[in-house]
């Protein structure tokens, strides 16, 4: 099965129609034929960003649903994980990847997934594929 890790920044502009990247991530979305992924890290900076962006109710309501399995699969990012997102903070120091890139990093190399719905250029950046196409 076909399956896509989502970041936050697609999760985002998927609930607020007005990100001008919401058409486009929900495009990508109608097409896709598989499982998306993502992580209790990114799912705890999605909720905080729409809590703060656009309020209460649309966080709860997508942490509803992707808590529920209804959105996505939710991997939590083990100690192995974190440890591993640690070196690659240290070892990419020269990039602007956030600690929670890195924890999503590592949890793709442990889940073998190789692309990522993700609208900043930091997955690109490491070395897996993203989508949208720049």
């Amino acid at each position: 099965m076909n399956r896509i890790f989502v970041d936050t920044g697609a999760w985002y502009a998927l609930i607020d129609r007005r990100d001008p990247d919401h058409p486009a991530v929900k495009d990508i979305l109608r097409h896709w034929q598989g499982r998306l992924v993502t992580s209790n890290f990114v799912v705890d900076e999605t909720v905080t960003l729409l809590r703060y962006r656009l309020d209460f109710e649309p966080a709860l309501l997508f942490a509803h649903e992707v808590r529920g399995g209804a959105l996505a699969q939710v991997y939590r990012v083990s100690s192995g994980d974190e440890d591993a997102a640690w070196s690659l903070f240290e070892r990419y120091r020269d990039k602007t990847f956030s600690f929670t890139d890195c924890t999503s990093f590592a949890l793709m190399e442990r889940l073998r997934l190789d692309t990522a719905l993700a609208l900043d250029g930091d997955f690109r950046s490491y070395g897996l594929h993203s989508l949208p196409e720049p």
